[in-house]
């Protein structure tokens, strides 16, 4: 027989369903009785954890309120004793005594995760826990030691070593799949140290959650509660906060919500003011998943029939994501009247790059406005080749910091320079980009009615000058065509498909052009 020696403070009945049950997994067991949860340590000890003697599980068990009351103080009650009570008359000793976590109970179908399957709006909880959790990264611990677990070099590790788990047990996930999520975060991670540096300064590394997941966070009338953080390795929970809230972002996507998914993201950027790209975004969501196709293959090997399948699933999300984020460089060249400006801007709208042009930049390394003229004969001025080369140098320089950063780029300007090419090329090998090329076309005679007849712009090309172009520009069979003679949506429609397509290749070398249906034509 057990007995409580150790009392708590009464607490609001939510609890649904059952009065008593018994659930377990395979580090505890919760006794769940009437409005209370006690959750019993088992004498385990695993390679990630520690439970092998009663003063370990009590310790376990005053860490776990001490961390999970920053972000749940009402759930997480305190401590509680159990001992055997024993006939002193009967030989040997008593069993020594046992500590328990006490907890409010929780009820199941305020679970986040059920919630979702149900279809119930979730949009306010989402919104309110991300509030709350913004709060609580602002005020998180941080440090010298804290900052180091989420630098890109211990993201790198973290990776290699899952990737490695993967790769060390009986094949579960298919190998090419495993080798393309390996070589898309390493692509990402190698050029992108200004950006886990920055990330570090500002002081976004946190003692975090860790485990923030849809299972886990319950939709109450008086607000949102995150239980369950991962408190027996802090190192595990030494991460930027970005990455601990796309543990829950995954969740939700992994549920069939990406809606929700972006929400959650969204909202939490908001309440934390957080200037992250959206690729580190893209990342983190990817990296949790790959964690979870880890853990997915290890039941799988265990005998869960199921897990298979939910390998594939989390590595096939990953994947996703991490294409989805990986950072680009495109060049969206043509002569004077093909619409490369309009594509470029169409471009980076849809991919959410950053868009630099030639032609502002080259008014503002003048100390002029964009609208002003500048116009001068075909190579002369402005224009003049030295004026150019630093035109396309100072372009390069600044796409270069912003894709270390982890920002896509758009770069808009003719590119009928082998040389200039080449120094983009370059560039997008040094901070291990994707270089998309695309080469924008129109028959002369459109090209030239457009010249004639746009608005005023930053633009100072005649058909004059186009002709000299012309006749003097290298030729670009490598770039992807995008035959502007449709509608703006078609050839935007064909730029994004290049863009996408280039993912790992370094390079786009197509030759098919766009299509035209008929619709609103490029100006």
């Amino acid at each position: 027989m057990a007995m409580m020696r150790a009392a708590v403070e009464p607490a609001a009945v939510v609890s649904t369903g059952r009065w008593a049950d018994v659930r377990e997994t395979h580090i505890g067991v919760v006794f769940l009785l009437g409005d209370r949860a006690y959750k019993l340590k088992k004498p385990v000890k695993t390679g990630f954890l520690d439970f092998s003697t009663p003063q370990r599980r009590l310790a376990a068990c005053l860490r776990e309120v001490e961390l999970n009351r920053r972000l749940a103080p009402d759930v997480y009650l305190g401590i509680s004793s159990v001992s055997a009570v024993v006939d002193p008359r009967l030989p040997g000793p008593a069993d020594p005594e046992e500590h328990m976590v006490v907890m409010r109970r929780m009820p199941d179908d305020r679970r986040l995760s059920a919630l979702v399957r149900a279809g119930v709006p979730v949009g306010g909880h989402l919104r309110a826990l991300a509030r709350s959790v913004a709060a609580f990264h602002a005020a998180a611990a941080r440090g010298p030691e804290i900052t180091a677990e989420g630098g890109r070099d211990a993201v790198a590790r973290r990776w290699a070593a899952n990737v490695a788990e993967v790769r060390a047990q009986p094949p579960v996930l298919p190998i090419d799949l495993v080798d393309a999520v390996d070589r898309l975060s390493g692509r990402f991670l190698a050029g992108r140290e200004p950006l886990f540096t920055d990330r570090g300064t500002q002081r976004r590394i946190i003692d975090g959650h860790g485990d923030l997941i849809t299972d886990d966070v319950f939709c109450l009338d008086d607000g949102p509660r995150a239980l369950d953080c991962l408190e027996f390795d802090d190192r595990l929970r030494y991460v930027d906060g970005l990455d601990d809230v796309a543990f829950l972002a995954m969740d939700l996507e992994r549920l069939g919500r990406p809606d929700l998914a972006e929400a959650w993201l969204d909202a939490y950027v908001e309440f934390s003011a957080d200037p992250a790209p959206s690729a580190l975004r893209h990342h983190y969501v990817a990296y949790r998943a790959f964690v979870r196709a880890k853990v997915a293959c290890l039941r799988s090997l265990q005998g869960d029939p199921d897990a298979a399948a939910d390998a594939h699933r989390y590595t096939e999300l990953a994947w996703r994501h991490l294409e989805s984020g990986a950072v680009r460089l495109a060049l969206v060249g043509g002569l004077p009247g093909t619409g490369k400006t309009t594509v470029a801007g169409g471009l980076a709208d849809r991919a959410g790059a950053v868009l630099l042009s030639s032609d502002r930049l080259r008014k503002e390394l003048a100390g002029l406005d964009p609208g002003d003229d500048a116009s001068a004969p075909y190579g002369e001025g402005l224009y003049s080749p030295a004026r150019t080369d630093e035109v396309y140098g100072e372009l390069l320089r600044r796409a270069g910091a912003l894709l270390a950063r982890g920002e896509s780029v758009v770069l808009d300007a003719s590119w009928t320079r082998r040389r200039h090419r080449r120094a983009a090329e370059e560039l997008a090998r040094h901070t291990d980009s994707d270089l998309v090329l695309l080469h924008c076309t129109a028959p002369p005679e459109v090209a030239r009615q457009r010249l004639v007849t746009r608005p005023r712009t930053a633009s100072d090309a005649t058909a004059a000058i186009a002709t000299a172009l012309a006749a003097t520009a290298d030729p670009w069979p490598e770039a992807g065509v995008v035959l502007t003679t449709g509608s703006v949506a078609d050839s935007v429609d064909r730029a994004t498909a290049l863009w996408a397509a280039s993912v790992g290749e370094g390079a786009v070398r197509a030759e098919a052009t766009a299509v035209t249906a008929p619709g609103r034509p490029l100006p």
